[in-house]
């Protein structure tokens, strides 16, 4: 403002000096004409609004992790994004219900318990067993996949590995049947409804304006947040803790294909992520009717079968486990890979062990084995958040 004056100021004083010289009607109107000139451009630029930018957000990767990350150029990563998306995930009204009705509402957090590795668990209080059901009735098609370390994922999400975009399965979600059973207009009146929402979103994209677009952003960047990378295991590897003996002849077995042979799918000290983030028929069934399998996606028929490998990362908090959640222990799931495989033509070929049933191990070596897999837990994610 003082600016404005200031110009003013002295826009008048350079037309009284050069209107002193002028005697003519013509000339003094020149005069308040260029004066006026000046003061319409010099509203114009400075009433122009300031761009928006928001805080960036910058995602620390740990020790040994992949580098490239899987965040979409119109999306970039935001403190107020992130912490908007976080308030979104929690919020049980976003699927567009807007009562006091518990049974009606439905987060992301519904299904996607911190506690669990940000997985269903088999103790949720509303899906029993960690069997999840739509608001429609209808249940899912798979049970949930844990939500860490999807940042550095580029080979697709799902079971199926059917998308490479968070933000894609945000806004499906909202629709399908099967979850939220809604629709963007009563999801994006929901959260608008909310008097805390507008300047959250203000904060983060700039307006007040509630979009279904930004709301599946926001909730994208904060899912791209959660990152374990601090489990025993991960500190074995930095030299601050040491595995015991039982725990360090898992590991062997878990690395080498005479013994649990693990490792292809799953990796282990080389690939920090403990998964390929690939799919493969892992030898659970010889009958094949899922409609949602990796060969509804590529319409390979080796594809029938298979199933996106998903993170051993906090692998002993997350489950039921399998893409139908038939497993509801960790030990169920070694016992089928011990004595359980089923043959057929789909098998992945990593699958070395499937002519003889499984791997078979001695129950000494299941035990080190699952006291290796325990090591992955990260107690800083599932006991803080």
């Amino acid at each position: 403002m003082c600016q404005f004056i200031m110009f003013c100021s002295l826009c008048l004083i350079v037309c009284e000096l050069f209107g002193s010289r002028l005697t003519t009607h013509s000339s003094w109107l020149k005069a308040y004409q260029f004066f006026f000139s000046c003061l319409i451009l010099f509203t114009l630029v400075s009433c122009k609004k300031p761009e928006f930018k928001a805080t960036p957000y910058e995602i620390q990767i740990p020790r040994h992790f992949p580098t490239q990350l899987n965040i979409p150029s119109d999306n970039p990563m935001t403190v107020e994004g992130v912490a908007l998306g976080q308030k979104l995930f929690h919020d049980g009204h976003l699927c567009g219900y807007t009562g006091s009705d518990e049974a009606q509402m439905m987060s992301c957090a519904t299904c996607h318990n911190p506690q669990h590795s940000y997985d269903i668990g088999t103790d949720n209080p509303r899906f029993p067993g960690g069997q999840p059901v739509g608001l429609s009735g209808q249940p899912t098609h798979h049970v949930p996949l844990p939500l860490v370390n999807l940042v550095f994922n580029s080979n697709g999400y799902l079971w199926n590995g059917a998308t490479t975009s968070l933000e894609d399965i945000v806004l499906a979600t909202f629709t399908d049947p099967t979850e939220m059973n809604s629709d963007y207009g009563r999801v994006v009146a929901a959260i608008q409804s909310n008097s805390t929402y507008p300047p959250m979103f203000e904060k983060a994209f700039g307006t007040p304006e509630v979009t279904i677009d930004r709301i599946a952003k926001s909730i994208a960047q904060y899912v791209r947040t959660l990152i374990s990378a601090n489990s025993k295991f991960d500190k074995y590897l930095q030299g601050t803790e040491q595995l015991t003996p039982q725990e360090l002849n898992g590991y062997v077995l878990f690395t080498t294909e005479e013994g649990a042979d693990c490792f292809h799918c799953h990796g282990g000290g080389g690939t920090p992520l403990f998964t390929t983030n690939l799919c493969y028929n892992n030898a659970l069934d010889n009958v094949f009717n899922d409609p949602s399998d990796r060969f509804s996606v590529t319409g390979n028929v080796m594809d029938h079968g298979a199933y996106k490998a998903p993170t051993l990362r906090n692998i002993a908090v997350s489950a039921p486990y399998m893409h139908d959640g038939r497993f509801k222990t960790l030990d169920e799931v070694l016992e089928f890979y011990n004595t359980g495989q089923k043959n057929s033509p789909y098998v992945s070929p990593l699958m070395h062990h499937v002519n003889d049933g499984g791997v078979l191990l001695t129950p000494s070596q299941i035990a080190d084995l699952k006291a290796f897999l325990e090591t992955l837990t990260d107690e800083e994610l599932v006991v803080k958040n």
